[in-house]
């Protein structure tokens, strides 16, 4: 089963780069340890071999994951999205009815989420229930801190 993640220009180009990194700089990196660790002597009581080949493993199963995802991703065509209802790369200035703050997110991939700058998940608690909600309408969230009603203000393109 496939996981499709869709992801801006952006993001796409930083998750290559991540795995190019991964397997250009850190593998040979890893490989280079075992090699030394190997030329210590006794490989059955060498803890820093055992070491380096554990750490070996688990690079190669996060480049696995990672290229994965890779295969997975999807580029959003930002120019062909409709700005009636919230989408993937939508953003959407809110207002809390509890409240009464207004924010502004933009819904994102999970891997490019950063609430810092305003991005969340699609797949967050928020960003699932603001997915397919029009202008004007009310959003009810439930949170771990209870219900959570936002007013859909405006909706843009990222």
């Amino acid at each position: 089963m496939s996981n499709v993640s869709y992801y801006t220009k952006e993001g796409l180009q930083k998750l290559r780069d991540e795995v190019n990194h991964l397997k250009d700089i850190e593998r040979p990196k890893a490989s280079q340890a075992i090699g030394e660790a190997r030329d210590k002597g006794d490989l059955s009581e060498n803890a820093e071999y055992d070491a380096a080949k554990e750490a070996q493993g688990l690079l190669e199963m996060k480049i696995s994951k990672m290229e994965e995802t890779l295969s997975n991703a999807r580029l959003i065509d930002e120019s062909q999205l409709d700005t009636s209802k919230v989408l993937v790369l939508s953003t959407v200035k809110l207002k809390n009815q509890n409240n009464g703050m207004e924010m502004k997110y933009t819904l994102v991939a999970e891997s490019e989420a950063d609430i810092k700058t305003g991005k969340i998940s699609v797949n967050s608690p928020i960003g699932r229930g603001l997915l397919g909600k029009k202008v004007g309408e009310t959003a009810e969230i439930t949170v771990p801190n209870g219900t959570l009603k936002f007013e859909i203000l405006e909706i843009t393109r990222a």
